[in-house]
């Protein structure tokens, strides 16, 4: 399974790169605003910031809902660097927007998946990556992970090549529950990530073994 950080801010993507486990980003205009990156030329630098710090895909969002808006945004962020990945909302101009793109090679991430009919479109449209948000649908009393798990057995079915990337990943169990039913990525905050290392076993024994080693000195 894949991990993607979602974010905009450098310096955590720099610390997940450093990690060594690190295959992308995603972003939006939220994270974006978030970090203080506003007018279109700070924001195309700072994809290019992001680019030249991972090695894998980063999705760049679209700022349109026009079928013809969108394959020009699309077009002009896919052509800043080969990592780029467009994303492009679950909207019915979208999905149009998304074979396009699929027609002319360009990677598409379809964003704001809530149901695996959305999904199922996604794919026939050809997108590279569909995004449901299962942190959004448990605050919604519904559960996110069996959509997941619905969505990976419906692309089975099928042999669809879109990936399942898991999106508003709220704490690490998530990422685990992805990967028990076939998630191919997730994409969480650093913390999310970074909490992966937490055991208190490990903490315990690693005390010990430190206590021990200085008895023998």
């Amino acid at each position: 399974m894949k991990f993607f950080i979602d974010t905009a801010n450098l310096k955590q993507i720099q610390e997940a790169q450093s990690l060594g486990i690190l295959d992308g980003v995603t972003t939006n205009p939220s994270l974006m605003a978030k970090e203080g990156i506003k007018g279109q030329a700070n924001i195309i630098q700072h994809y290019l910031d992001i680019c030249k710090t991972v090695s894998g895909d980063v999705s760049a969002e679209v700022i349109t809902t026009d079928y013809e808006e969108i394959i020009k945004e699309g077009k002009k962020l896919a052509s800043l660097h080969p990592h780029i990945v467009v994303k492009v909302p679950m909207i019915k101009d979208g999905i149009k927007a998304i074979k396009y793109f699929s027609d002319h090679h360009i990677k598409t991430n379809c964003t704001l998946v809530f149901s695996a009919g959305q999904a199922l479109l996604a794919a026939k449209a050809g997108a590279t990556y569909v995004s449901p948000f299962i942190g959004r649908l448990d605050d919604t009393s519904t559960d996110g992970i069996s959509l997941i798990q619905q969505i990976v057995h419906i692309y089975q079915n099928y042999d669809y090549q879109t990936q399942v990337l898991a999106a508003s990943i709220r704490h690490p169990m998530h990422i685990i529950m992805c990967a028990e039913v076939g998630a191919d990525v997730v994409t969480c905050p650093l913390d999310v990530i970074l909490s992966l290392f937490n055991h208190p076993l490990t903490d315990i024994g690693l005390a010990k073994f430190l206590a021990d080693y200085k008895k023998s000195q």
